[in-house]
């Protein structure tokens, strides 16, 4: 580490908390959310007091909080495990509040739960962080055990209120899920366009797991999820190779000519339709196809001027762009598709596979669907994940460990301090802890601007104008829709909001008035210092670890190349193009390892850290490596050989070649060594022994694909290799002694 790298780190990390993103708004879910917070102030207020009312706003705002987090599970069930979690931990904070150790074990040990509960996921991360700091301000409003479970039972309320707010009066009801196959369907589309003028252009395959992600429902949802939402994306996913297959020359047309100019047409016209498959899936509208992708993929030219592979993927796509407009649209609004009258596909395998496989998923869209477990189910699972994470090299336990730490320290030097209200230095610590660098410290930078300017505001007004308890409600209530209205803009922007909320809600029942604007500010810098100064004294740094999140994608990338030129060996698919289980799991594993390494390489971006082993233009090298290798497998995996196909024996070798080197290859990344590919060359230079069959093309093309993979394999050892040494100029002495030789000393 070095001055030089923890100022470059601290300037990214600010400039990345102070960013205000333009997002969509979404102002009914925002009045929705606000409305809801009112209801449950203004009952609680009319009943029981100030004090109550205070409570049941803690709740039902963090209920709200809780709705807007990126998570799949429906809103409602969002809203009552936030609000229940919240009123169990302000019941026993009380009880412990009135003994200073007793309740700063009990913080401790919520806080350090809260850390591994990002084993879980961000959105039940972040609800039980801000349960956390909730329970900070509530356990100082009740009086008296009854008065506790009072209080409790209310903010419990306000969840309960939340939830019903969402059965009430729906605001795009599977809206997130809509969004995640809009988005995955918009990617393949913008995929097709940049294929036009980069026959080999990268694709991101984010949205496409993200959009997997969303399709996972319980049993009760899949009884009532649209039809529109069941379907799509799974053809989607056979599209993308159909789609790479097309452009590639090594696979598809030519580079230049008729076949060139033929295959832009088609992947314009293919861009087209997914972009108005996207649009009509987001808004749950009929799908409006431009005529003139209908006209380009309905000529009958493609079967005069494409040949060979580029052909056989021409004749998938029509169909499959067909499939796709038919599971993507409500049943009762089924329009002309871009295939229907295709007069080359029609009758093509692909072509009747891919109508059953729509009709299937528009009339039974319940029948089949990937599981989510409930609520209570889900438990036992986060349990043996956070078990899995309690070790000593685990970010997320080093996490644990820190939020603990620093919120119990924080919570005794603000109790010490004569500011009052010491709280807000252990509740900021809790808000801006994250379990990796860059978060933790652009929230730190956010929240001191966004606390500075809303408690300035805030207390300002209240100061200025002496509002009574029900115009402090009403601002509070104010405050907390625009917050949700603008929380996904940028944490400082929300900061501004939440902070006035605290203010004008504190005010009601009297306890802000004594904390002056320094003192609050003073308490919140605090926190955010001790945040940042615990992750460089603990860090859990990125950096080093990632060779090993490389070593696990080269695995995963291995796995998938192995399983698809196996299938070339042992052809066992239910049709062409289609491929078996093993190719789907091992795509999505390294899909995944993909993901996770691109997020690893973002982290360590920021990271004060020098590197270890692997400089950032290695990365890079070895990101675009390993990208091509699992390209060239998607490539091979849009031309699997149907079931009863003539089999490639010399392909078995290959693949359990490749399973093995990528193995070995992997254990050297993490060791730091440069990995070898001697026996996949060896399977190589094998299958050149026999004489290919004339009766099928696949010993061809799967000839072809591996020699690319073996090329992707050796660029990766070429980005692996170590940086030369500068060369010094030589000493005189030394060159005098050159020249003497061995045998003149």
């Amino acid at each position: 580490m070095s001055s030089a790298g923890w100022l470059r780190a601290l300037k990214e990390t600010a400039r990345s908390g102070l960013k205000v993103e333009r997002r969509r708004l979404e102002p009914w879910v925002a009045v929705r959310g606000a409305a809801g917070l009112a209801v449950v102030v203004g009952v609680a207020f009319a009943l029981f007091g100030p004090a109550v009312a205070v409570s049941g706003a803690f709740g039902a705002f963090q209920a709200g909080i809780a709705t807007l987090q990126r998570s799949w599970r429906p809103r409602p069930v969002l809203a009552l495990a936030s609000g229940a979690s919240l009123a169990v931990s302000t019941f026993l904070g009380y009880l412990t509040g009135a003994h200073s150790g007793l309740f700063l074990l009990l913080l401790a040990v919520w806080t350090f739960l809260s850390g591994l509960a990002w084993t879980a996921g961000p959105a039940v991360g972040v609800i039980a962080s801000s349960n956390v700091a909730i329970m900070l301000v509530t356990v100082t409003l009740p009086t008296s055990v009854m008065a506790a479970a009072g209080h409790a039972a209310v903010i419990a309320a306000g969840g309960l209120v939340q939830a019903a707010m969402i059965v009430l009066f729906p605001v795009r009801p599977w809206g997130l899920q809509r969004d995640a196959l809009a988005d995955a369907l918009a990617a393949m589309g913008d995929y097709a366009r940049r294929l036009r003028h980069d026959p080999t252009a990268p694709f991101d395959p984010e949205p496409l797991m993200a959009a997997r992600s969303a399709a996972a429902v319980t049993p009760r949802e899949a009884r009532r999820r649209p039809a529109e939402l069941h379907g799509a994306r799974g053809l989607a996913e056979r599209i993308r190779p159909v789609l790479a297959s097309l452009a590639d020359p090594a696979f598809g047309a030519a580079a230049e000519g008729p076949e060139r100019d033929r295959v832009r047409e088609l992947l314009a016209a293919a861009g087209s339709v997914l972009d108005s498959t996207a649009r009509a899936v987001r808004g749950g509208a009929p799908v409006h196809l431009a005529p003139a992708a209908i006209a380009a993929l309905r000529t009958p030219d493609t079967e005069t001027v494409l040949t060979g592979p580029a052909r056989r993927a021409a004749n998938r796509l029509a169909p499959l762009l067909d499939a796709v407009v038919d599971a993507a649209e409500h049943p009762a609004a089924r329009e002309h598709s871009p295939a229907r009258e295709h007069p080359a596909a029609r009758d093509h395998p692909a072509a009747r596979e891919s109508r059953e496989h729509a009709a299937t998923a528009a009339t039974a869209p319940a029948v089949a669907h990937r599981a989510r477990p409930g609520l209570w189910r889900l438990l036992p699972l986060a349990l043996r994940s956070a078990r899995a994470e309690l070790h000593h090299e685990s970010p997320i336990l080093r996490h644990a460990v820190r939020v603990c730490a620093v919120t119990s320290v924080g919570y005794v030097l603000g109790a010490a301090l004569p500011l009052g209200h010491g709280y807000w230095a252990p509740m900021t610590v809790v808000m801006v802890m994250r379990p990796d660098f860059s978060q933790t410290y652009g929230r730190s930078v956010a929240r001191f601007g966004g606390t500075l300017v809303g408690v300035v505001l805030a207390t300002g007004i209240v100061h200025a104008t002496h509002p009574g308890s029900a115009v402090s409600v009403a601002l509070a209530v104010l405050s907390a829709g625009l917050m949700y209205l603008l929380l996904r803009t940028g944490y400082a922007i929300s900061q501004v909001f939440v902070s006035a909320y605290v203010v004008f809600l504190l005010d009601t029942a009297g306890e802000g008035v004594t904390q002056t604007v320094r003192d609050r500010v003073l308490l919140t810098l605090l926190g955010g210092l001790l945040a940042m100064a615990a992750y460089a004294v603990y860090p859990a740094w990125e950096t080093p670890r990632l060779r090993a999140r490389l070593a696990d994608w080269l695995v995963t990338d291995g796995r998938y190349a192995a399983a698809v030129v196996a299938h070339y060996a042992r052809p066992t698919g239910p049709s062409a193009g289609r491929a078996g289980p093993d190719v789907r799991e091992t795509l999505l594993a390294s899909r995944e390892a993909r993901i996770a390494w691109h997020a690893a390489e973002a982290r360590a971006t920021h990271e004060p850290v020098r590197h270890r082993g692997l400089s950032p233009e290695a990365a890079d090298a070895a990101d675009d490596a390993l990208a091509q290798l699992a390209r060239v497998a998607m490539l091979l995996e849009a031309h699997l050989p149907e079931r009863g196909a003539a089999p490639v024996p010399a392909a078995a070798g290959l693949a359990e070649a490749l399973r093995h080197a990528t193995e070995r290859g992997a254990k050297a990344v993490r060791d730091g060594r440069v990995p070898r590919w001697d026996a996949v060359r060896d399977a190589l230079d094998r299958w050149d022994d026999p004489a290919p069959s004339a009766s099928s093309p696949h010993p061809t093309l799967v000839r072809s694909g591996a020699g690319l993979l073996l090329d992707a394999l050796e660029q990766l050892s070429r980005a692996l290799e170590p940086e030369p040494e500068p060369e010094s100029e030589p000493q005189p002495e030394a060159e005098a002694e050159a020249e003497r030789g061995p045998d003149r000393r």
